[in-house]
């Protein structure tokens, strides 16, 4: 996963030609720090040029802008247009950042793309990116107005507030208020039960909050199922009032979602014992199929066993539980009174497990 470090590590090369640039200018003034900066990307070009044996007209856009730059800085070097140089410059980063948000051209994604050739943007994360340079735009915006408001209308002691230290303010504070944000975001995740995402195969695709499985989407995800199996009976449980799907029907003694990261096994035992209260069973497998009904897709690993000794019901999961003689069974099919997924596994049980009669 990509992590806030991992994103920093991967931008900093673009962003150590304009820290030169910045860095040698304040210290050995505007000329020295465009040579300063100018050879950097000339260096930086020759190397990827060698390295990599291609032309990367990023570093030769980026290289472009710093001279840019430079060359404003020079033209406003003078006591009459001094005070509006900030505002200048950031409204270079502003068009390239309004272009990126306003347009059909993310000229800021492609430029960002060099620095994550192996990292692929979900389509959350590509909203997420292109929000924060909306805030970015509006936060230049509203800095390079009050820089020229300032320049003309305020003290010189304001004008050298507003034009340095406000920015920094700005970002600062919007930075902070992301990272409160990601904080609530990241604690709420973890009261969220994950469920992951697979293919008719079961192999595993992603992850995605059970709350999203359930829907118009139909997300296939993976759910575990256990018969019991006494003499020629089967063990059902009763569905409590309230769930959601098939309420107050008789189901599999054993259902439920495997949560991300938990293998079939591991989610078929904790189910078990979290339903009905067993823990040691012997588990057969019986039949993968997919189930699809208006609601849902599942991909569904289903097993049989014969321990029944331990079973005790947990009243909080399940409103009922009882053998049910495969003969009863059959005169109830049908009828409304079993999940029609139950009544699926019950073709499977009489044609591999009991028999046809």
């Amino acid at each position: 996963m990509l992590n806030l470090k991992s994103l920093l590590i991967k931008f900093l090369p673009g962003f150590i030609p304009i820290i030169l640039f910045v860095v040698a200018d304040s210290i050995w003034g505007i000329k020295t720090g465009l040579y300063v900066a100018v050879a950097f990307g000339v260096l930086q070009f020759v190397y990827v040029l060698v390295r990599h044996h291609k032309t990367d007209f990023f570093i030769l856009a980026d290289t472009l802008l710093l001279i840019i730059l430079g060359v404003i800085s020079l033209m406003l070097h003078n006591d009459a247009y001094f005070k509006l140089k900030p505002a200048m410059i950031e409204t270079i980063f502003a068009v390239l950042i309004g272009i990126s948000v306003f347009s059909k051209h993310n000229i800021m994604m492609q430029m960002s793309q060099r620095y994550l050739r192996d990292v692929k943007l979900t389509e959350g994360q590509m909203k997420e990116f292109k929000a924060n340079l909306r805030v970015t735009f509006y936060i230049f915006l509203i800095h390079i107005l009050m820089v020229i408001y300032s320049a003309y209308f305020m003290s010189e002691e304001a004008w050298a507030f507003v034009s340095s230290i406000l920015l920094y303010l700005l970002f600062g504070g919007y930075l902070l208020f992301q990272v409160i944000r990601y904080r609530i975001i990241r604690n709420r995740m973890k009261l969220v039960e994950w469920l992951p995402m697979v293919d008719a195969k079961g192999g595993v695709k992603g992850k995605i909050p059970r709350s999203e499985c359930h829907g118009k989407e139909k997300i296939m995800h993976p759910v575990v199922h256990l018969h019991i199996i006494k003499n020629r009976s089967v063990f059902l449980q009763k569905r409590p009032y309230d769930k959601l799907i098939q309420p107050g029907k008789w189901d599999t003694a054993v259902g439920g979602h495997l949560n991300y990261g938990e293998d079939i096994e591991q989610g078929l035992r904790r189910e078990a014992f979290e339903e009905i209260g067993l823990k040691d069973f012997t588990p057969r497998f019986l039949v993968k199929y997919v189930w699809e009904t208006d609601m849902e897709k599942e991909l569904v690993y289903c097993f049989i066993c014969n321990d029944h000794e331990n079973i005790s019901i947990n009243r909080e999961e399940v409103d009922d539980g009882k053998f049910w003689p495969i003969n009863q069974i059959r005169e109830n099919m049908g009828k409304e009174v079993f999940t029609p997924n139950f009544e699926k596994e019950f073709e499977f049980l009489e044609c591999i497990y009991f028999g046809s009669e």
